[in-house]
């Protein structure tokens, strides 16, 4: 089969799409022809290596699939799944996560255990599942299970034209929030205003927190101004400049640090605005059940960037590093 391989960490010149081995499905496994996989913001870091994770090598990248089964062992569940079943993945294992301790999708063909599948309704596409697990999971149990959005509150999302932004966007607007979303760049940031935002801000030629104060005034320790939810999950030097927009008793949503981890912060901030920090990490099968559900309702709509060959996927990675991704890149083998 053809796949993108990585035999050492490096830029994308190191990644090349070539033959490999097939998978050899085990006796619960079930075999995948992939009909799309996406890429996540954690493609490029695993590409690159992350210090104390061990990444197998040769490695593969892409944790989202979606596809049909070609191939069933010999302990598989016959009453529960057959070949030509339309499935997705679910990346997070027991065993590891799919594209960063275990290898990847973005290949002709994938092997995976039965309990890590889920059928596709037919209104959902190959390439729409592929859009959902990663992102939009973590997304989702950010926003609902732990942010629990409120109708009418104020919501400022940082990052949002990302995978995770995108959906956050659209799950703040149904839950009846305003919305302010922000971008790094004009376009980007009037494609969000497509998807829901109320307001947008440009923060290339912008300072978010100065635009928070002019839309609802300069928060106060006794009340008053501010947006009442803050999602940053950019971490860097935006952990404690957006303590300067949210309100008193407000709420600061993180689901991941792709700015840095171990920000500077001001601790005078948490207190005096008796601030509520809540982290999120990763999303259930349930949650990923519920993202099929709505997409295929209409009720959930995923983002594409691109859809592209398998063969022209260090366009769609040098997309992502170059932050010009709108929502999810997807490619189709």
């Amino acid at each position: 089969m053809k796949a993108v391989v990585f035999d050492a960490h490096g830029a994308v010149d190191a990644m090349q799409h070539r033959d490999a081995p097939d998978p050899v499905p085990g006796p619960r496994d079930c075999l995948i022809r992939v009909r799309a996989v996406a890429l996540n913001g954690f493609d490029p870091m695993i590409l690159r290596g992350i210090p104390g994770l061990k990444t197998p090598l040769p490695m593969t990248p892409g944790a989202d699939i979606g596809g049909e089964i070609v191939g069933l062992g010999a302990e598989v569940d016959r009453a529960k799944w057959k070949i030509g079943d339309r499935v997705t993945v679910i990346p997070n294992q027991d065993e590891g996560m799919v594209g960063e301790t275990l290898r990847g999708g973005a290949s002709e063909y994938f092997a995976t255990g039965e309990r890590y599948l889920l059928p596709l309704p037919d209104e959902v596409s190959f390439v729409d599942a592929a859009c959902l697990p990663v992102a939009y999971g973590a997304a989702l149990r950010m926003m609902e299970a732990r942010g629990q959005l409120r109708t009418g509150e104020k919501v400022l999302i940082l990052s949002a034209a990302g995978g995770v932004g995108v959906c956050c966007v659209q799950l703040a607007k149904a839950a009846g929030c305003e919305v302010v979303a922000c971008a790094s760049s004009a376009d980007r940031a009037n494609r969000l205003k497509d998807i829901g935002a109320d307001h947008v801000i440009d923060t290339s030629t912008q300072n978010y927190v100065t635009e928070i104060h002019r839309l609802y005034g300069k928060p106060r320790t006794r009340g008053g101004g501010g947006v009442d939810v803050i999602v940053n999950y950019t971490g860097g030097d935006t952990w404690a400049e957006c303590f300067r927009a949210l309100t008193l008793n407000g709420r600061l949503l993180t689901c991941g640090a792709t700015a840095g981890y171990d920000p500077k912060t001001d601790i005078r901030y948490i207190w005096s605005f008796e601030f509520n920090i809540i982290g999120s990490n990763g999303w259930t099968r349930e949650d990923q059940i519920e993202l099929l559900r709505r997409v295929a309702q209409g009720q959930l709509k995923p983002i594409k960037h691109c859809v592209l060959p398998l063969a022209r996927f260090k366009e769609a990675m040098t997309d992502l590093i170059d932050r010009k991704v709108f929502g999810k890149a997807v490619l189709t083998p």
